[in-house]
């Protein structure tokens, strides 16, 4: 138990475990504000201040102001969006100390996610070999994110009953930040490469129940890939190169992506959102329009998807090239 926290009693306790565990329901943002909250806690006991009863607007806004000295303006003010709603969740006598604290100032105009050409995109596919399990997995799912615009987290998060057939075509569900479910048909070449993959891991599985049965082992239940819908789609590969029930978790694809990225000769800065930000400007560069890409990434503001765009980025230096000197 947090000391800021137990001196408040038993009652403000108990709604702290609740924030975490019932208020906040996204474990990445649940994930995301417990640092937040346990870096301000530890910043308060490096202070002498033994209980939330007792912060001030003046000890928040003097947190702000140190950890802006050491920490880039959208950590800190993620750390004080965590702050101020753990302060109103816990309803203190006080009231919220945190509110009407402001944060630095930070404002986005251009992504800083590294993007890659259409050439680059497509390169890095064609390199992942399509001999092993890993390289269909790693295409398919480099694929998906390239022509979904989607989050890592919500690709990797993809269920077999999420990639689903709807007319002749098929389409996948995302669930995007706050448990938004997004629905969009795929592109042909990453339904081919997802079709290719879910073969090969039904291939797999049936290659491992003959080899049960030739061992004169029992029968296992039915291992298709398809068997069971609430199964997720992008699964582990284990040392011995078999398919796992685990689904991939968004450091293992970041691992996938930096592996398959350095072998392909690209940018080391590639990074699982680069393909985020590459699908979107590689549309517009195509003649899509900002509202369909806004669509397409289920972003909540046009102004996101904005930041996405990169096509400026290839005019700036095609412009700076013509001083000559």
């Amino acid at each position: 138990m947090p000391p800021v926290v137990a001196h408040c009693g038993p009652g403000v306790f108990q709604r702290y475990l609740e924030f975490f565990c019932a208020h906040l329901r996204n474990p990445n943002t649940r994930a995301a504000y417990a640092t937040a909250v346990r870096d301000f806690f530890g910043w308060c006991g490096a202070n002498r201040i033994t209980s939330l009863e007792t912060v001030t607007r003046l000890h928040v806004a003097a947190y702000v102001e140190e950890r802006t000295r050491q920490l880039a303006a959208p950590t800190v003010k993620l750390r004080l969006a965590a702050v101020k709603m753990l302060l109103e969740y816990l309803r203190l006598p006080g009231g919220n100390a945190a509110e009407g604290v402001r944060g630095p100032k930070h404002v986005v105009r251009t992504g800083r996610t590294p993007v890659l050409t259409a050439q680059q995109a497509r390169h890095l596919l064609d390199s992942i070999t399509a001999a092993t399990l890993s390289g269909l997995r790693d295409r398919a799912l480099i694929s998906v994110m390239v022509y979904t615009f989607g989050r890592v987290s919500a690709v990797v998060g993809l269920a077999m009953e999420d990639y689903h057939l709807s007319g002749n075509r098929r389409w996948v569900r995302l669930r995007e930040k706050g448990g938004r479910e997004h629905q969009l048909p795929l592109h042909h070449r990453a339904e081919e490469a997802v079709d290719a993959y879910l073969a090969a891991v039904e291939q797999s599985a049936a290659n491992q129940e003959i080899e049960r049965r030739l061992a004169g082992l029992p029968a296992l239940a039915d291992q298709t890939v398809r068997a069971d819908k609430h199964a997720p789609l992008f699964r582990t590969i284990d040392k011995h190169g078999q398919i796992t029930g685990r689904g991939m978790s968004r450091l293992t694809a970041w691992e996938m992506v930096k592996r398959r990225a350095k072998a392909a000769g690209l940018p080391d800065t590639t990074t699982n959102h680069s393909f985020r930000a590459s699908g979107i400007t590689i549309y517009l560069l195509n003649g899509g329009t900002i509202e369909n890409a806004r669509n397409i990434a289920a972003h909540a503001s046009i102004l996101t998807t904005q930041v996405y765009d990169r096509r400026g980025d290839a005019v700036t230096l095609e412009e700076i090239n013509r001083i000559h000197l």
